[in-house]
């Protein structure tokens, strides 16, 4: 097992393509796993930030001072998307707050949905959450759970036209709704797909993993911890020393690649209340990435010891 300042300095290039994230040199030559968006090839930080739950605060002074600096850790450690939903409270008005603090930084992706029945009032929550998040228009905009998706989707089709939104994504999460994401995704050109992927829950790789890689689909990967319950079932388990071999240090980032490694998954949203667990996450976005006969490996351990 090798230690975090070590991994921070690996310059190890894989196959997805690699990334300098901002204010690290050559010097220190890290390289931040990316994958294209099939539609366009647009590479994009395999490890994104989800808001569900973490930062559905109050707006007090400490509350928004530790979201800032999670957003803070976020991108000095080559971050891009960002996650939300109308659905998750405050999260759009906090993210929005801290993104005004740091200045919007060049790397953001925006990414947020409208959850909501009817075309009007789909398009007043899409506006209203242009106006929490600042800076206007968004790089994804997402159907939230599939809630009138056919309605939504005309919308979004004339926002992108109209560059106000550049990619049009579907999501769902739990493993709800898969046989219906199935249908639509094999008839609508969608260029993102949202749904629950991790070590634990591996549907997906039966059907809509395939599916979206056929399609040209990008894959974001939610709860890649299953809601914090995969450590829950490895707490006083030891990490495999073999870990190592593909750059992981602790169990967050042993979740973390694995959701990523899979060819048809552009990222993975883990979500996080601490900093501290942010640069963990972040840290399962430099060096390598397990291969096929490692990921078979990885399920296997955590099977035996959960």
């Amino acid at each position: 097992m090798i230690d975090r300042r070590s991994l921070l300095r690996l310059g190890t290039a894989i196959g997805a393509g690699l990334l300098l994230p901002p204010g690290i040199g050559r010097s220190q030559d890290a390289a931040i796993i990316a994958k294209k968006i099939p539609g366009t090839g647009e590479a994009l930080p395999a490890i994104g930030m989800g808001t569900w739950k973490t930062f559905q605060v109050m707006f007090d002074k400490d509350a928004l001072a530790v979201r800032t600096q999670i957003l803070r850790e976020f991108f000095a450690r080559g971050g891009a998307i960002i996650d939300s939903s109308p659905m998750y409270g405050r999260a759009e008005a906090v993210v929005g707050t801290g993104l005004k603090v740091l200045g919007y930084p060049r790397s953001l992706f925006k990414a947020t949905k409208v959850w909501i029945i009817g075309r009007q009032f789909g398009i007043n929550q899409m506006k209203h959450s242009e106006s929490l998040w600042g800076r206007g228009g968004f790089d994804l905009m997402q159907i939230h759970n599939m809630l009138d998706w056919d309605t939504h989707l005309e919308t979004l089709r004339e926002w992108k036209a109209a560059g106000r939104i550049r990619y049009i994504g579907i999501t769902t999460s739990e493993g709800r709704r898969h046989d219906e994401m199935l249908e639509v995704l094999g008839e609508e050109p969608f260029d993102f797909a949202q749904f629950t992927y991790n070590i634990a829950d591996r549907e997906p790789e039966k059907r809509l993993l395939p599916l979206a890689a056929d399609r040209g689909i990008a894959v974001i990967a939610n709860r890649p911890f299953e809601g914090g319950n995969l450590f829950d079932a490895v707490r006083g388990k030891p990490l495999p020393e073999w870990a190592g071999e593909f750059d992981c240090v602790n169990w967050a980032q042993f979740f973390l690649k694995f959701a990523i490694s899979h060819p048809a998954v552009t990222c993975a949203i883990p979500a996080t209340r601490q900093p501290v667990h942010m640069i963990e996450n972040m840290g399962a976005g430099l060096g390598k990435i397990p291969d096929p006969v490692m990921r078979r490996r990885m399920v296997d351990y955590f099977n035996s010891v959960t």
